[in-house]
């Protein structure tokens, strides 16, 4: 692999514009030059056969998205079994009420700390390592979850939300972060999305799982809510202990991984990123340069399109089992078990969007449409009276939300370069979606049941905002593309790099 030097004076050059452009990168990684690589040639590309290089991959697949998406699926589930403890007693026996507005606090605490320490646990994981983080703050916030089964007000337990907010924050743009420097750009969308849907099994089975936890009600003298914690709690800390097994490093440390890929074969994962984007090398961690990734306007697009998605899905994963039992009159049971149809039809619509996604190269488009379909059920949800048609609204509008996170998160991982914008950029982004779930959570007020019209209204204009929002980034990304076509300022500070629409 040749490298070109780089002329003083063009060090110079580049060094000077990066102070005034803020779509390129940190001035650390200004002075590279476009490496050349020849794919078909390159020894670590040529070493495996087709075949063996599918097979790399598929043993990637099994032990980075398969054990991410687990976790996930464990923290989706310990996150947001608020509402099925909700239907399973827990309002009525820690004096949450309307008028205290306990239920939303509880809601809401969580957030707050779960947006704050994102960005230094992006810089703490490139720092420690997944595997050892990643463990920690698993096992961490298990200890709390079976905290949750053992308080007698509910002013404990939003303290006890404040301290999960913290042990979570690092995990989501932890998990984001590091599925991005596995893949090339055009591969990420089907890991995404298939990292998502594990988890989402949590929201499609958990108000079953939660219903059967709720059968245990007078054992050791505990109601059933509090059984869903304490067993939701002790699968979490298990959890932790086989995750410490089967996580895996970055990339270029992933021979140091148990029982996982060879230094020849983890050298051939990392000549393909550099193919696709030459940016496995992490420069040394600057401060000053690493906030100085705030300053790109596309940084806080993506940020605000994660922040406006999961306000859908924060709401309604906190309170749709409330809306199907007090607005359309089911049942306790069938509130638990109608959760799970509409999350099992979003994994479908997941996996057919990631796989033309990623063959099409396109990202907004999709997000466009989900957004539309988001707009229709969410009205139909919110203005019909028949319970059959709102439901199917509820199909749509969980559809919508659900499908666009897996897309959101390649969309940003696809447009941008660096190792620590990659993990400036992943904090920003879930940081986002926790301020989402800070307005997902208080716009449904418990003085708007059963029909919660104000926060439905709410996610409307979230899905609108959304349109707006990816047709900026559409028009700023192709006035970038046709600038590098002509020969001009190139993207990212690298040489042929170009915006994905």
């Amino acid at each position: 692999m040749q490298h070109n030097r780089v002329p003083r004076e063009t060090r110079t050059m580049a060094e000077h514009t990066a102070v005034h452009d803020v779509e390129k990168p940190t001035d650390l990684e200004q002075v590279e030059l476009k490496k050349e690589f020849i794919y078909e040639t390159d020894p670590r590309i040529t070493a495996f056969s087709s075949d063996e290089q599918k097979r790399i991959y598929r043993r990637v697949d099994i032990r980075l998205v398969a054990t991410l998406g687990c976790m996930y699926m464990i923290s989706l589930l310990d996150r947001t079994n608020l509402g099925a403890a909700s239907v399973a007693g827990m309002q009525t026996e820690l004096g949450m009420n309307a008028s205290n507005n306990a239920y939303t606090i509880v809601s809401l605490v969580f957030f707050f700390p779960y947006a704050i320490f994102q960005p230094p646990a992006t810089v703490t994981i490139r720092k420690l390592g997944p595997r050892i983080f990643l463990t920690l703050i698993i096992f961490g916030w298990g200890v709390v979850m079976i905290g949750f089964g053992f308080v007698y007000s509910w002013q404990v337990m939003a303290g006890l939300r404040v301290i999960l907010g913290i042990f979570e924050a690092g995990f989501y743009p932890g998990c984001v972060y590091l599925l991005s420097t596995w893949y090339p750009r055009y591969e990420l969308q089907k890991r995404n999305a298939g990292f998502y849907l594990i988890g989402s099994m949590a929201s499609a089975f958990g108000g079953i799982l939660a219903y059967g936890l709720m059968q245990l009600s007078g054992r050791a003298g505990l109601s059933g809510w509090r059984w869903i914690f304490i067993i939701e709690g002790t699968l979490t800390c298990v959890l932790a202990f086989v995750a410490y097994l089967f996580i895996v490093d970055f990339p270029e440390h992933s021979p140091k991984s148990w029982r996982f890929l060879t230094q020849k074969e983890a050298d051939f994962v990392v000549a393909r990123i550099e193919y696709d984007r030459n940016d496995v090398e992490v420069v040394p961690f600057n401060l000053g340069t690493y906030l100085r990734n705030g300053l790109d306007s596309k940084v806080w697009g993506f940020a605000w399109l994660y922040m406006l998605t999961t306000t859908n899905t924060y709401a309604i994963a906190y309170f749709l089992p409330i809306i199907l039992q007090g607005g359309l009159h089911f049942s306790t049971a069938q509130a638990q078990c109608l959760v799970a149809p509409p999350y099992a039809a979003a994994a479908i619509v997941m996996i057919v969007q990631a796989y033309y996604g990623d063959k099409w190269r396109l990202r907004g488009p999709i997000i466009v449409f989900n957004c539309a379909l988001g707009i229709l059920g969410l009205g139909l949800l919110g203005y019909l009276q028949n319970s059959a048609a709102r439901y199917f609204g509820v199909f749509l509008a969980t559809i919508a939300c659900n499908a666009n996170c897996p897309v959101l998160l390649t969309y940003q991982s696809n447009n941008i370069r660096g190792q620590w914008k990659r993990a400036f950029t992943s904090a920003t982004l879930i940081g986002g979606g926790a301020i989402g779930g800070i307005i997902g959570t208080s716009v449904f007020r418990p003085a708007d049941s059963p029909e919660y019209r104000p926060g439905i209204l709410a996610c409307l204009l979230a899905n609108a905002l959304m349109i707006f929002i990816v047709a900026w980034l559409s028009w700023k990304f192709y006035r970038a593309n046709k600038r590098v076509d002509a020969g001009g300022k190139s993207i990212e500070g690298y040489p042929g790099f170009k915006y994905t629409f």
